[in-house]
């Protein structure tokens, strides 16, 4: 049972995530003018995969050739996701850059859910961008297009992440493919971040922004997401997550000095509604699953009472919405 003391524990530990990850974006973007977005990416997942590997400490020595394509895979889509996203982030608002990439999980829960109401949470999120390219025209200086379909491409390849992500979850135990899949997706990285490395002039303020900007973007959002996955329910976590892109608002206009603009805010408010609407929509057709699969368990066959079939269909409204039971 989970108490109510524990809850709010959870909650200011996903809001420290949260602003954790988005300080570590801030930070990074201090580095771009030095080592660039893409060497800054290599920089970040190497130092990342080097902790993770020394925590994890896999045995990859009886991978099969399955495991070892999946990670393969988890690691490119991560390459993909980290290197996009900081090429977004250095030519837009990183409040902007985090609510345009989430539209790659809704998309992606659109599609394989075909729910009405998560195609609903998409077009609720393609007004947001709407909005958007509608205070991109009205400003004197725009939002860059080209950062704009990096910003989509690091969506894209999150959708990526989380399908590949949840094939090495069963495929491999504990946390080793996670910190293999992170080295791979630096090397991967760095044919196109090692220019930016090589031209570098590295001083001793380079060197603590890149370990603070690792330790706040992977081992402490990692840490605390970890410790309030034991004290709330996922949904309940993602619906937390989903206020990212106004954490993200924030860290950019105190760290970053990006404004905030009434149109991009409400933007940013959009997105957080259609993330949280679809998470909801999610955890109550998984509810309604699990209950009918109780169900089947409890009735045998041509002996099933007829109350258990009446209660296995969802009631609905007179709109036709499923309501819970």
């Amino acid at each position: 049972m989970r108490s109510a003391g524990g809850t709010r524990q959870a909650v200011a530990l996903v809001a420290g995530s949260c602003i954790s990850l988005q300080f570590g974006a801030g930070l990074a973007a201090n580095l771009f003018p030095a080592l660039g977005s893409w060497g800054t990416t290599v920089l970040r997942l190497a130092i990342s995969g080097i902790v993770l590997c020394a925590v994890a400490r896999p045995r990859i020595g009886g991978w099969t050739r399955p495991q070892w394509r999946s990670v393969l895979a988890f690691g490119l889509a991560m390459a993909l996701m980290n290197g996009f996203f900081y090429a977004a982030i250095a030519r837009i608002p990183l409040g902007v850059a985090v609510s345009i990439e989430f539209l790659g999980p809704l998309v992606l829960a659109a599609v394989l859910s075909r729910r009405r109401a998560d195609l609903a949470w998409v077009g609720l999120a393609l007004l947001a961008m709407t909005l958007l390219g509608v205070e991109s025209v009205l400003d004197t200086v725009g939002l860059d297009l080209v950062g704009v379909g990096f910003a989509l491409a690091a969506g894209a390849a999150w959708a990526g992440y989380i399908l590949t992500s949840s094939v090495v979850g069963e495929r491999i135990q504990g946390s080793g493919g996670l910190a293999v899949a992170v080295m791979i997706a630096a090397v991967g990285v760095l044919p196109v971040g090692l220019p930016g490395l090589v031209h570098a002039h590295v001083d001793a303020t380079i060197v603590l922004l890149a370990v603070g900007m690792a330790v706040l973007s992977s081992v402490i959002p990692y840490t605390l997401e970890l410790a309030a996955l034991r004290r709330i329910p996922r949904h309940v976590f993602g619906v937390l997550l989903s206020l990212e892109p106004m954490a993200a608002a924030l860290v950019g206009w105190m760290l970053l000095g990006q404004g905030l603009p009434p149109i991009r805010a409400t933007a940013i408010v959009l997105v957080i509604f259609a993330s949280v609407g679809a998470t909801l929509t999610q955890a109550r057709s998984s509810a309604q699953l699990v209950r009918q699969r109780e169900i089947r368990e409890e009735c045998s066959g041509d002996r099933c009472a007829s109350g258990c079939i009446d209660a296995a269909i969802p009631s609905t409204d007179s709109s036709g919405l499923v309501r819970d039971s």
